[in-house]
């Protein structure tokens, strides 16, 4: 098979790396490049199971289903990074329950006594928890097993990415210039990790839209604490935001009062109105499909927009 039928991934977060390893597995020479291998902002995710604010609502429930049904096998390897893990979503108002979350295993409403102090309502439900530094390593090996390769530089085109017969793009907010798209807009993120005093559920609060939200996931001997949600903002030096999210996860779990600080994680949500996860003809014919633009949701989504790229990779048309 000569160089050009290569199929060439742009972009190394969990979007193109679960891609090329869907690609590879279906038995296509893979080829990822991207400026960081493993992408920053996949790096910087928290990461829990869960498609929120995020769309199109059809597409998305189709795609988070299948990541979740890929995830629940993962669980079962330690190497994997991901874990099944009980625990609670609560708001500090009468919300309703999300309708993905009525479908977990061990779904149920809390009682009053299981809320921390200001929360009205609760939901219990088992869930998958990804450490995402060691959920990526999984991915490359698993990528370099398949036959797959990397090559980590700068793609200032997509041009450029290749020689291929098919370009892939999960490019995140380097589709922007790359696709170009300008509906794209990045919304920061930022994690504390600490030392771990003992969790072993999980947090998270239903703050809708806010930009400061309060989660915390628990991976073993480290607990990553969240977190920001900064709209137009795509810096990823660490701020002054770090105080603030211990300090809303002690109020909520005084067991993490005081713990030790181990990083900071900072990332950019590509996100857009809708996912993108569709093929185009670029200048000069080529061939493009599109995988990005999954806001907070890419973990989340990434089997199952992986799958969807794979079958446009192979029927050659735009998606149905």
């Amino acid at each position: 098979m000569t160089p050009r039928r290569r199929v060439v991934v742009v972009g190394a977060g969990v979007a193109g790396l679960t891609t090329a390893v869907v690609l590879a597995e279906a038995g296509l020479p893979v080829h990822v490049v991207a400026e960081e291998i493993p992408g920053v902002t996949s790096l910087a995710a928290g990461a829990m199971w869960g498609p929120y604010l995020v769309e199109p609502k059809a597409k998305v429930d189709e795609w988070s289903r299948w990541s979740l049904e890929v995830f629940h096998k993962l669980a079962g390897d330690s190497a994997t990074g991901v874990r099944l893990t009980s625990g609670v979503e609560a708001s500090r108002t009468a919300e309703a329950p999300p309708e993905w979350a009525t479908t977990l295993p061990d779904y149920r409403p809390c009682e009053a006594a299981e809320l921390p102090p200001g929360f009205t309502v609760g939901y219990r439900f088992t869930v998958p928890l990804i450490d995402m530094p060691v959920y990526l390593g999984y991915l490359l090996r698993w990528l370099e097993a398949a036959g797959g390769t990397v090559e980590e530089r700068r793609v200032p085109s997509l041009a450029q990415a290749g020689p291929a017969d098919v370009l892939v793009n999960c490019s995140g907010l380097g589709a922007r210039e790359l696709a170009p798209d300008t509906e794209l807009r990045p919304i920061r993120g930022q994690h504390v990790v600490v030392e771990n005093p003992g969790l072993t559920e999980f947090f998270s609060e239903d703050t809708g839209t806010s930009s400061e939200l309060l989660c915390f996931y628990p991976h073993g001997q480290t607990v990553v604490l969240g977190g920001t949600a900064v709209e137009g903002e795509g810096g990823l030096a660490r701020d002054d935001e770090a105080a603030g999210i211990l300090t809303r996860c002690a109020e909520v779990e005084p067991r993490l009062a005081g713990v030790r600080v181990l990083e900071h994680r900072v990332g950019a949500r590509p996100t857009r109105a809708a996912v993108r996860v569709e093929e185009e003809r670029a200048a000069g014919g080529a061939r493009v499909v599109h995988n990005y633009g999954h806001g907070g949701a890419g973990v989340t989504l990434s089997w199952g927009c992986a799958g969807e790229a794979l079958d446009l990779v192979r029927r050659g048309r735009g998606a149905p």
